[in-house]
């Protein structure tokens, strides 16, 4: 398993402590300016400036210092909150021609690759004050990554077809109670000859304030962590074919 980031409380206070800190001294300067107070303005801007600039090489220095990780089927990612975690891990992979009923099939460009997503709260990992009351997970990004590094969206058109064959997956999104899990279908259509697929379930990489945070796999530099699946071959079937359980 991995957990990311690694010490989210501590991390996460560190944040907050920075982020207060550089604010409080900045408006101590902008006060003191405007009363002209030149060296109590001087000295809490160097405050301000000091505290960025400590977290900022503290932030870059472990991210430098990351490595990759992928993990093997089965194995779990951790999105670490301040009292809960959540969990994925990939429970199956798949890989097909064609997929939806017969009267309805969609074909892939390459081969469509299944991948079967497990979410899961662990009640481990909560708060003894924390109850039973649903958690709704933050929005999570999902891209499949082969082995020279491209990135590939999931298939609207191949999960339209799945969900006609197999119903409608549950979203990333769905809420759960502490111990709840749930497995979603994500389809991707990629090139018939890429290998080495791993999965990426990440924060959006749009969302700024995780890559402020330490150790957290968005900050600027650092390496992700993946979710391996096991080599798939396409097959011409139009049936869908299990790889592994």
């Amino acid at each position: 398993m991995a957990f990311m980031p690694d010490h989210a409380p501590l991390v996460i206070l560190m944040f907050l402590g920075a982020v207060g800190v550089t604010g409080f001294a900045a408006v101590v300067a902008v006060v003191a300016g405007v009363l002209r107070r030149k060296w109590i303005a001087l000295g809490s801007a160097g405050a301000a400036v000091a505290t960025a600039g400590v977290y900022a090489l503290v932030l870059t220095a472990v991210s430098v210092t990351s490595y990759q990780v992928t993990l093997p089927p089965g194995d779990w990612k951790y999105f670490c909150e301040v009292d809960c975690h959540i969990a994925y891990s990939i429970a199956g992979v798949q890989t097909a021609a064609q997929l939806g009923p017969q009267s309805r099939q969609v074909s892939a460009q390459g081969r469509f690759v299944v991948v079967r997503l497990k979410t899961w709260f662990d009640e481990h990992s909560i708060a003894p004050w924390r109850g039973n009351a649903p958690l709704v997970t933050g929005e999570r990004q999902v891209v499949l990554v082969d082995g020279a590094g491209r990135r590939y969206e999931p298939s609207a058109s191949g999960a339209a077809a799945l969900g006609r064959a197999e119903g409608a997956a549950p979203a990333l999104s769905q809420a759960l109670r502490p111990g709840e899990s749930f497995t979603t279908s994500l389809v991707f259509d990629v090139p018939a000859e890429v290998r080495n697929l791993r999965l990426l379930v990440s924060d959006p990489d749009d969302d700024w304030i995780s890559s402020l945070i330490i150790d957290h796999e968005n900050s600027y530099l650092h390496k992700k962590i993946y979710l391996g699946l096991e080599p798939a071959p396409a097959v011409s079937s139009t049936k869908v074919v299990d790889v592994f359980h």
